[in-house]
């Protein structure tokens, strides 16, 4: 059989620009070749798409000069990838390589929130992960949490703020969050995710302090409760219509919570796979997470974590993740390894729920044909 084209994207514009080379370059790497023929495709920090020869690694060391700016054009059934040259004549434009699938490993803004899905839409082709729907309301913590409410789930009791609010009435954006209960709080950006821009705040200095710092990455800002004793559970979500559900495992911070630097820097931070857990909890955090997604509509992979209140055995939802963190040794991919689904099957896996679901978009209508008797 004739080898698929994977499109794989990594890089871009939010501030885990980092993270997702890590995720590309494990992709990169574990994909079956035997069946996909891989074309990396690099965004840049300012959202400049490039192609060419060793293409992550020129992104990796910030030296990009050698590779060619490339674009798709929003036009049904268009897969082409074109790139853009500047000649004395003007613009050239040329069909670089036309593609069957696109694997984003694009975390946070501009490739997690909707905004890339709506592109692949309008293309009409195959592409990995949650569609426009699921991508925002999964990324936008505010209205997820909403959702999450309207389904009786419970989530932490926060303050949502605009960056508007935050530099005319922070007085009383610091009362409606002390009015809410005891420190510390926890304040973070509304979109945007592997803890960029979170802090613990333990008294009224360091709650302004992290308000300011997360109105940084975005116009929205969310101040949530701190639990005296959180247990952070993690579970991951692999499917379309019927997905199933890993074990769960458990983080231990090496910081006081799972911030950046532990993520991705420290490296101190415990992974208990599987969690141990109260009788029946297990059970409990499976099922809502499969409610969770499919709530948001969400398909192919999500991360639903947890914060399980150790005093009372209360599970709370924190927040879904729809392209998280995706080296073979990120929580995602461990979950699916701790289950009996290796990394490699599980790009595999992935690719083909994206198929599945292109096939499942072509059998709607998109104009009216009347009624079927």
């Amino acid at each position: 059989m004739e080898k698929l084209t994977v499109a794989i994207l990594f890089g871009g514009r939010s501030g885990e620009h980092e993270v997702s080379l890590q995720s590309a370059r494990s992709v990169m790497e574990q994909i079956n070749r035997e069946k996909y023929d891989v074309f990396p495709i690099g965004i840049t920090q300012d959202g400049l798409w490039l192609v060419g020869d060793n293409t992550w690694e020129a992104l990796y060391n910030k030296n990009t000069e050698n590779l060619l700016p490339a674009f798709m054009i929003a036009e049904p059934g268009n897969h082409m990838v074109y790139t853009r040259q500047e000649t004395s004549q003007g613009v050239l434009i040329t069909p670089y390589k036309k593609i069957d699938v696109v694997f984003p490993v694009l975390h946070g803004s501009f490739g997690e929130d909707g905004t890339l899905q709506g592109l692949f839409e309008m293309n009409e082709i195959a592409y990995v992960g949650a569609g426009v729907l699921g991508s925002s309301v999964g990324m936008d913590k505010a209205l997820f949490k909403q959702v999450m409410r309207a389904n009786n789930i419970p989530v932490i009791n926060d303050v949502v703020v605009s960056r508007k609010e935050i530099e005319t009435n922070l007085e009383d954006i610091i009362q409606r969050v002390e009015n809410l209960g005891s420190y510390p709080f926890f304040t973070k950006p509304v979109n945007m995710g592997s803890s960029v821009g979170i802090s613990k705040c333990r008294n009224r200095n360091e709650l302004i302090a992290g308000i300011q710092d997360a109105a940084r990455y975005d116009r929205r800002v969310m101040i949530e409760i701190g639990l005296e004793h959180p247990m952070e559970v993690e579970i991951s979500v692999l499917g379309n219509e019927f997905p199933m559900v890993s074990v769960p495992g458990e983080i231990v911070p090496g910081d006081e919570f799972y911030t950046y630097e532990d993520k991705y820097i420290n490296g101190v931070s415990l992974l208990n796979i599987p969690a141990e857990l109260p009788d029946g909890m297990t059970e409990k955090i499976q099922q809502t997470a499969l409610q969770a997604y499919t709530a948001i509509d969400c398909a192919g992979l999500a991360r639903v974590d947890f914060m399980l209140d150790q005093n009372d055995e209360r599970l709370y939802l924190n927040e879904i993740n729809t392209i998280p963190g995706f080296t073979n040794i990120s929580m995602y991919a461990k979950l699916w390894e701790a289950t009996g689904i290796t990394y490699r099957e599980l790009i595999t896996k992935l690719i083909e729920l994206a198929l599945d679901r292109q096939q499942e978009r072509t059998r709607s209508l998109h104009q009216y044909q009347g009624k079927q008797l």
